[in-house]
């Protein structure tokens, strides 16, 4: 193949290298777009902005990506570079190299597919626990033959380009001076671009598929690891730390607290409710991805939860529930610690995050047993430090022999599984005092495989089959637990971790967070329908509140039976956006010291609109919760 427009010396190659990084990419970008056409707004504006904005992503991409080639055009001398043992470890360097992007190709198309997003902060913990993900990956697709096709296809394109790549290593002279001058001005636009592009230059349209698509994956995935934890007084806007406590203690304080020191800083209130206390157990049942829009009863009509929805009927059930954030970590940090979700990363995976004051600590001064059970490997999300150093004791997958197992993929045993684990353990420790157990599903999670016979969808064929195996296993445990004799002293708790997408057309779809929760226990908890907006961090207080507990408390949210109307309120993000949602609308914080006012109006896009009022509120709660953090206030 001829390619006569390029320098036939070592500076072709690397513009070869460039032209293929952009190519790939901007090929990926054009797929991805015929993807998600559904979602985006074809207007001028948006097409032009997704290919010139994505032509640069891609440009600074590439300039990353030549760092390794640049390194080998820069060392090379001339004279190796020019035997022809050195030609066929270029071709082969080519080789991996097209089948590397390939494969990001194929990465990319399959993250979007279930993230509906370019690379972020969940692709860079997929790189942390490989273990998982590539058995996830084996387990959902054909990954043998992908791998063949672009092994075929990588090694046809190094044919064809095979005489320019060899021609530009013969006989060509550049001295090691002039290569180092030019290796000083690539460095120092490496270090130019490093400073100048974050990762939201390409972000200008309202239309969040529309700023994904012109994004580039390889940056985004360096971006992400490089602000993996986000600083708040450095990134968000805020106030004086003093002032935000103050505030913040008026918007903690509720009709049955009582603060014990008046150290504005000192969030510590004394929760006194008055009869008395109901020790009862409590099951606690954090569902892996499950929407509110799954159940019948906020509007599905595929019939995929038939035993939560006729539960529903039977339970104090909660309407106008928000989940935190969008993965498991994030929902578990909302259920243990009942404070905001602060930027970067969820505080179960953060240093330093021992020892803080927890729902399961609360039980234990309450003289119960507490208890974290969870059907995969504890490891995972380093959910089995944070819990085990959180005032609550780890069960896991490792406590069930094989034998006992019908059926596991490689995120964990299934369901059904993990709640005979469960019900063991409250067999055993409910003899001798009351329980508190959390108990966190994973069958509703890619590959969507379960064990066959159970429900009239066949396992591995989508999402929808995994929710309703999941109802499935809760109604199985349900019903056996009805014939134990802890039954008639326990209350059941089951709420989603978070929802199954979080993708939508605006940057916080505020819908992609509304999760269910049902409170059943009966003759302990009066059916009916709970319609108040809530936070997730208000389920540990609620729950509390309903066995008439007095306690010592460092949690930011509510008792929702004890709250006065009209302060309801929710907390939604992303790694990088934090959403602080009311009844009068949302309020968006994001990096620059940017604050935003939304009205939301069903069926229509978010209205901007001015609301200092809530934006100096939202400020409070997220600034003093990371503040609090960082300072061992939590603790």
């Amino acid at each position: 193949m001829k390619l006569s427009l390029f320098p036939r010396n070592r500076f072709g190659l690397a513009i070869i290298f460039v032209l293929i990084v952009v190519v790939s990419s901007m090929a990926i970008r054009i797929g991805l777009l015929a993807k998600s056409s559904s979602e985006v707004d074809f207007t001028i504006l948006n097409i032009l902005g997704i290919f010139l904005f994505g032509l640069l992503s891609d440009l600074l991409n590439a300039l990353y990506a030549s760092i390794p080639v640049a390194l080998y055009l820069w060392l090379i001398p001339t004279n190796v570079l020019g035997k022809r043992s050195s030609g066929f470890i270029l071709l082969g360097l080519f080789f991996i190299i097209i089948l590397l992007f390939l494969f990001n190709g194929i990465s990319e198309w399959l993250f979007w597919d279930e993230f509906g997003s370019r690379f972020n902060f969940i692709a860079v913990d997929y790189l942390i626990y490989t273990t998982e993900v590539i058995g996830n990956i084996n387990q959902s697709y054909p990954i043998g033959w992908l791998v063949a096709i672009i092994t075929l296809l990588s090694a046809v394109s190094v044919y064809m380009i095979r005489n320019f790549l060899l021609q530009s290593t013969q006989n060509q002279s550049a001295p090691f001076k002039k290569r180092t001058a030019y290796m000083l001005g690539y460095t120092a636009l490496i270090a130019f671009v490093f400073v100048a592009f974050g990762n939201t230059f390409h972000r200008f349209s309202k239309n969040e598929y529309v700023n994904e698509l012109a994004g580039n994956g390889l940056y985004e995935l360096f971006s992400a690891y490089r602000h993996n934890e986000l600083n708040y007084d450095q990134f968000y806007k805020t106030v004086d730390t003093r002032t935000a406590f103050e505030a913040l203690r008026t918007l903690v304080k509720t009709p049955e607290a009582k603060f014990v020191s008046p150290d504005l800083l000192n969030l510590e209130r004394h929760i006194q409710n008055d009869g008395p206390e109901k020790k009862l157990n409590v099951v606690l049942i954090s569902v892996e991805s499950f929407s509110a829009d799954f159940m019948e009863h906020f509007g599905n009509s595929k019939h995929i939860t038939p035993f939560l929805d006729s539960l529903a009927d039977h339970s104090l059930l909660f309407t106008n529930l928000y989940a935190t954030g969008t993965r498991t970590v994030r929902g578990l940090e909302a259920l243990s610690l009942c404070i905001p979700p602060t930027p970067g990363q969820s505080i179960v995976r953060r240093p330093n995050n021992e020892h803080l004051f927890s729902l399961g600590q609360v039980f234990k001064t309450k003289g119960y047993k507490t208890e974290y059970i969870y059907g995969g490997y504890g490891y995972f999300d380093n959910m089995n430090y944070f819990f085990g150093n959180n005032g609550y004791e780890v069960v896991d997958r490792t406590s069930i022999n094989s034998e006992d197992i019908d059926y596991e993929n490689i995120w964990g045993v299934a369901d059904e599984n993990l709640f005979e684990l469960a019900l063991k353990q409250l067999d055993d420790n409910t003899r001798t005092m009351p329980v508190f157990a959390h108990i966190m599903t994973t069958s509703n999670h890619r590959p969507f495989t379960y064990p066959d016979g159970r429900i009239d969808i066949p396992s591995h064929t989508g999402r929808k089959g995994a929710v309703k195996y999941t109802d499935y296993a809760i109604g199985k445990f349900i019903t056996e637990a009805s014939t134990h004799s802890w039954f008639r002293n326990t209350v059941f708790v089951i709420v989603a971790d978070h929802c199954a997408s979080s993708a939508g057309k605006t940057q916080m779809p505020v819908s992609k967070y509304h999760i269910p929760m049902l409170i059943y226990s009966p003759g302990n908890v009066e059916p009916g329908v709970m319609s108040r907006l809530m936070s997730q961090i208000d389920v540990g207080p609620t729950i509390l509140g309903l066995l008439n507990f007095s306690y010592t408390s460092k949690f930011f949210g509510y008792d929702m039976g004890n709250l006065e109307p009209g302060r309801e309120r929710a907390f939604i993000s992303t790694y990088q956006n934090l959403g602080y949602l009311t009844n009068q609308g949302l309020i968006v914080l994001s990096p620059r010291a940017k604050a935003e006012s939304f009205k939301l109006v069903a069926g229509k896009d978010p209205i901007p609109y001015n609301n200092a009022k809530q934006v100096r509120e939202a400020i409070t709660w997220y600034q003093s919760a990371s503040y609090s953090f960082q300072h061992g206030l939590l603790k």
